[in-house]
């Protein structure tokens, strides 16, 4: 579902939920049953360029881009300045979520290090696309983080066809708005109307966890003991 992006979130609920890691948050909205176990989530297609960056999370400013042909009707990025004004129409933070819809995803770069710090001046925490990215010790240099499928050298014809459209990256379906979470294990959207139960959902899930892991350790440890702990957690 996507954000009402004229009432974005307060900053400390996002701040609350960058504590946290893909996972533990994954966990935490399967228990509100609000989608499919199996949905709103990327698959191991594309992953973190720098693992070691901290979390992002932030609206989703979406495109959909080609790279192998010159373009027709589209221009390249950098002649593309409504572009820009588009991504300013979404609340920051801002996580630009691009799909490489070419018939060769990954051939040409849309994103290295000018362009990452353009979006960085612009509000925006990272960038996810199924396509491709360059300039990774620049780009790292600067904390902006890439989500991608490959690592390419060129941007070669690389220009955008569609802005503000719903995309599909990794098996991820993202409308403009959505808010995005991403770490070191990928990319997962978060339904709006559990987000303000969320952390503290995450909080209570991970200690249950933590519970297990103790008793894991216990000298009292049994089987029969663990089960019955597992249960009443799941």
């Amino acid at each position: 579902m996507s954000a009402d992006v004229t009432t974005p979130l307060k900053e400390s609920a996002l701040a609350r939920l960058r504590q946290f890691d893909a996972g533990a948050i994954a966990n935490a909205i399967e228990t509100f049953e609000v989608r499919l176990r199996n949905e709103g989530f990327t698959d191991g297609s594309i992953r973190a360029t720098f693992p070691n960056l901290p979390p992002v999370v932030g609206y989703a400013a979406t495109a959909r881009i080609r790279c192998s042909t010159p373009p027709i009707t589209g221009q390249p990025y950098h002649d593309r300045t409504d572009w820009w004004n588009y991504i300013l129409t979404i609340p920051s933070p801002r996580i630009v979520i691009v799909e490489d819809v070419d018939e060769r995803p990954g051939l040409g770069a849309f994103i290295g290090h000018v362009h990452a710090n353009i979006l960085q001046a612009l509000g925006c925490v990272g960038f996810a696309t199924n396509g491709s990215v360059r300039d990774l010790a620049a780009v790292e240099q600067i904390g902006f983080q890439l989500f991608a499928g490959s690592v390419g050298v060129s941007h070669a014809f690389v220009h955008i066809v569609d802005i503000g459209v719903p995309v599909k990256i990794a098996g991820l379906r993202v409308a403009p708005g959505d808010v995005v979470y991403g770490d070191r294990h990928g990319l997962l959207t978060i339904p709006l109307p559990i987000i303000d139960q969320l952390a503290d959902a995450t909080e209570r899930l991970l200690a249950a966890q933590q519970r297990i892991v103790d008793f894991c350790h216990a000298p009292n440890f049994s089987l029969d003991i663990l089960r019955n702990m597992v249960r009443q957690r799941g």
